[in-house]
């Protein structure tokens, strides 16, 4: 899985699991791996130690990865989960599209 369809900056919402429903802006990508970190989302604890004196260790809690294939992009226009269409404008650039209002992403 080489390219996604959400990329850092995006909003995203999540299709399946315990997240389900929830929104947030898409902090990191890896397409390699095919996950994604959404803000506010799939939140996991860390226990870290001290690493250098005066340092204080604890739990930390932050985002953890999610599947990309349980993630949707949200239109910013219609605010709806949507597939993306791609089209090419005059110039040759290539757009992204809103599958529901025809908006470009």
């Amino acid at each position: 899985m080489n390219n996604l369809h959400v990329k850092t900056g995006d909003t995203a919402v999540v299709l399946s699991g315990k997240e389900k429903g929830k929104r947030g802006k898409v902090l990191s990508v890896n397409p390699k791996k095919g996950m994604v970190v959404i803000e506010g989302v799939n939140m996991i604890k860390c226990h870290t130690k001290p690493r250098r004196q005066g340092e204080t260790g604890g739990i930390i809690e932050r985002e953890g990865a999610l599947r990309a294939c349980k993630v949707m992009r949200v239109c910013p226009k219609c605010n709806k989960p949507t597939r993306v269409a791609h089209k090419f404008a005059e110039n040759g650039a290539k757009l992204t599209v809103c599958k529901h209002c025809g908006e470009t992403l």
